[in-house]
């Protein structure tokens, strides 16, 4: 058996929003990384993945690693297979894989409230077939909720939701993880490597769209005792005589969706520690 010479322990590809989190968690941990960019910026590896590439040319600056996590997106068949095999083509190590998907391959039947990461989900969706190809290398997806924290703001979220009174009428369960503990679980992973596997990630809550935004109003969040203001609150209070909705927040089964997390939480013996807004 060759004996590989680990450079780094976990080595990112993608170091945007996400690595904001986790770097400061590994320097922390005392964790040797690397990370690209599509420039070279602030010291990481300057790389781009061009899923068109005819050779592996491009995978020779990557260190070798014990665990690679892809955190942007891949598309359809071919580019993640394209991946390991450019890297194993370059390199000794033959590293786990982490991919960062998104839980929007999950739409449900209309008649199942709760899924969780067993539930059927659409295998034509472009990202669910890069990553079940992934998988059948031996990765591990990490399917996001929505994604908040640092430069991305939840209360954005709102105003987009509050543009219309229709749009805020069609606007049932939001679901969230913070980037912390988006770092938190891909350094969990890293740890005690799971085997092939897809998890969903959310903080364990399921949010109201119309209890956020009788909250914030429609211009985002107010701060201490500022009051909500906006159209929103008119419309929330008016779809909840429509509706018939005498208290916030609704149920699920009037939201209509929930993602459950549960799994991923209790397999690696944590919770979220930025839970809620």
């Amino acid at each position: 058996m060759v004996q590989v010479k680990f450079e780094c322990e976990l080595l990112i590809l993608g170091a945007g929003w996400t690595s904001t989190f986790l770097i400061p968690l590994l320097r922390d941990e005392k964790v040797g990384y690397a990370a690209t960019s599509t420039t070279g910026r602030s010291s990481t590896i300057k790389f781009i993945f061009e899923p068109d590439a005819s050779d592996s040319t491009a995978f020779k600056v990557l260190p070798e690693a014990r665990t690679i996590l892809v955190t942007f997106p891949l598309r359809g068949t071919g580019q993640s297979q394209k991946l390991v095999d450019f890297y194993h083509q370059t390199h000794t190590s033959r590293p786990h894989y982490i991919q960062l998907g998104y839980t929007g391959i999950w739409r449900g039947d209309g008649q199942t409230v709760w899924l969780d990461r067993h539930s059927p989900y659409d295998t034509t969706n472009e990202r669910a077939m890069a990553e079940d190809e992934l998988m059948q290398n031996g990765g591990c997806v990490l399917n996001l909720a929505g994604l908040w924290g640092g430069e991305r703001s939840a209360q954005r979220f709102g105003r987009r939701a509050a543009s219309t009174k229709e749009k805020l009428k069609g606007k049932g369960s939001l679901h969230l993880i913070h980037g912390r503990d988006v770092a938190r679980a891909i350094y969990a992973v890293h740890r005690a490597w799971p085997g092939a596997s897809r998890w969903i990630l959310t903080d364990r809550f399921v949010h109201d769209w119309w209890a956020l935004l009788a909250e914030w109003g429609s211009e985002g969040a107010v701060e201490g005792e500022e009051d909500a203001t906006g159209e929103a609150l008119v419309w929330v209070r008016e779809l909840m005589e429509e509706e018939g909705v005498k208290a916030l927040p609704r149920s699920v089964e009037k939201m209509g969706r929930a993602y459950d997390s549960t799994e991923f939480w209790n397999k690696f013996n944590l919770s979220p520690v930025r839970a809620r807004l």
